[in-house]
């Protein structure tokens, strides 16, 4: 078989191109850091790393809503606190003047001021917002939910956010079971809907064990009429807020309680999401980022290798006057 000097030429040509090839991939891989920089270069793993990919964007949206049901939790907590510190000092005010040795009207007249201080510092932090949001409103979050004479305005919406893939959680509650003691009991006008079961009927309807035949005490309605009593000089109506000063700071803890567990829920929630990320960050660093040792390593091999086919094809292919006379 005879080898002509274009076969030889092509040989010569195709193995420095191979060479060159390598070559420029491993110096690529050296700039980049990377050693998959193309789709080609792992069909599989470029698939996994647009999977893993998407799925961080996804874990920072999901982040992003865990970090607003974090402030509207913690905030709901430092509100429902608040009353119930206001609820401790109202108690405080009635078992000093709920005595004739203690107290006279006099006494209770001024005192009454405070309540009424009391009352306007209870209103305006059940009306606390972040943002241009109301916590406390429902789903009407875009105006106070609790009017200057105590009324709730809002609605018993359940904000839900998702925060994890299929995890929902409620950022709020609604004032109207927050300050109530028994909200079945509650005056409920039209702003607040009847929330009706599968079987159609309102549920204190169908349960009347369920605390639907307890007294209702509201926040702001005991404090009226603490401070009315005191105005009025009635012992008898300040002791008979006493009690009900007791239930609305149970309720008010109870509240506090489920709050801090939702707020639990959703750091639990977060922390899975980071230690997925960190994961998702592992793999992709195994599958896209390139061993710098052994692409240098690589890299000085295949320079040799490349120098030895320039040698050898100037050895081989190297025209003489024989070439050019034949």
């Amino acid at each position: 078989m005879r080898v002509t000097e274009m076969t030889n030429y092509e040989t010569v040509r195709n193995s420095i191109a191979r060479s060159k090839g390598r070559m420029e991939k491993l110096q690529q891989q050296s700039a980049t850091l990377k050693k998959l920089n193309t789709p080609s270069d792992d069909p599989v793993g470029a698939a996994k790393i647009l999977e893993i990919r998407t799925d961080k964007v996804n874990n920072d949206q999901y982040q992003m809503n865990a970090k607003l049901a974090q402030a509207f939790l913690e905030n709901t907590d430092h509100v429902l606190g608040e009353l119930s510190d206001l609820m401790v000092r109202a108690k405080e005010i009635a078992i000093g003047q709920s005595s004739g040795a203690s107290a006279n009207q006099a006494t209770r007249l001024g005192v009454a001021e405070e309540v009424t201080q009391l009352y306007n510092q209870a209103v305006a932090t059940a009306n606390r917002r972040i943002g241009d949001r109301y916590l406390f409103g429902g789903y009407k979050t875009d105006r106070p939910p609790i009017s200057e004479d105590g009324k709730f305005i809002g609605d018993e919406g359940q904000i839900m956010t998702e925060v994890g893939k299929d995890i929902f959680i409620s950022i709020n509650i609604s004032g109207h079971e927050a300050f109530n003691t028994n909200p079945k009991r509650a005056n409920i006008g039209p702003e607040i809907p009847e929330i009706y079961n599968a079987s159609g009927r309102f549920p204190a309807e169908e349960d009347s064990s369920r605390g639907a035949g307890l007294e209702n005490a509201n926040v702001f309605d005991e404090l009226q009429n603490l401070r009315i009593s005191l105005l009025a000089n009635d012992q008898e109506g300040i002791r008979s807020t006493l009690d009900r000063f007791d239930q609305i700071f149970t309720q008010l803890n109870t509240m506090r309680a489920k709050v801090g567990s939702r707020a639990q829920g959703v750091m639990g929630t977060t922390q899975a999401l980071d230690r997925h990320n960190v994961t998702n960050a592992e793999l992709s660093s195994a599958l896209e980022d390139a061993d710098m040792a052994q692409v240098a390593s690589d890299l000085t091999k295949e320079e040799t290798v490349f120098r030895n086919v320039l040698a050898s094809a100037h050895k081989l292919v190297q025209p003489t006057l024989m070439d050019f006379l034949k």
